[in-house]
């Protein structure tokens, strides 16, 4: 009898024993902090209201690209390719989306002719999309295959990142619903 009061005892102890080291072990679940944008030209953002980080971060990305005049050029330009569906229905994409006045860089006649092409234009569309989440930390050594095909590549450090070393990114990080966006200072060219 005694015997086998210590062995109750003994599995007693065990059972309230044993969970107390897997407790202390076992993970806890912590929020991930959400990345704030980075880069000089994040001043230029809204801070709060429409165009905002924080209410593009609610927004499929297309949609939320929409709410930057300096991306009025881009939305068109990805309305006009068809492609806004498709930017807005994908996951846990990149966006380096290039500026009005980076648009404004390509020549007139230049820049014509790729948004009266279709194929020429969601080629370079394309290109500014990569099929998974660039965050800050991938960048200072970055190698991505676009949606077009080809590879682009982003260094740096800091808040000072380049993309393919010609296109500065003026405000990285901002957060959409299904995409990071970087805001580049250049229209990017695929390889011919």
């Amino acid at each position: 009898m005694t015997t086998n009061r210590l062995k109750g005892a003994a599995l007693a102890a065990a059972a309230v024993l044993l969970p107390i080291p897997l407790l202390a072990s076992a993970p806890t679940a912590q929020a991930v902090p959400a990345t704030e944008p980075f880069g000089p030209g994040c001043a230029a953002l809204p801070t709060s209201g429409e165009g905002s980080p924080s209410r593009m971060a609610d927004e499929p990305v297309a949609t939320a690209a929409a709410t930057q005049p300096e991306l009025s050029t881009l939305v068109s330009a990805v309305k006009k390719a068809g492609l806004v569906e498709t930017l807005n229905n994908a996951d846990g994409i990149t966006l380096f989306a290039p500026t009005n006045d980076a648009f404004a860089k390509i020549p007139k006649a230049q820049l014509d002719s790729i948004l009266n092409d279709q194929e020429q234009l969601k080629k370079l569309l394309t290109y500014h999309v990569v099929g998974t989440e660039v965050t800050e930390d991938r960048l200072p050594h970055g190698r991505f295959k676009s949606l077009e095909g080809a590879e682009l590549t982003t260094s740096g450090s800091g808040d000072s990142f380049k993309v393919n070393d010609s296109a500065a990114i003026l405000c990285g990080g901002v957060p959409t619903s299904n995409a990071v966006v970087h805001i580049v200072d250049r229209v990017l060219q695929p390889p011919s």
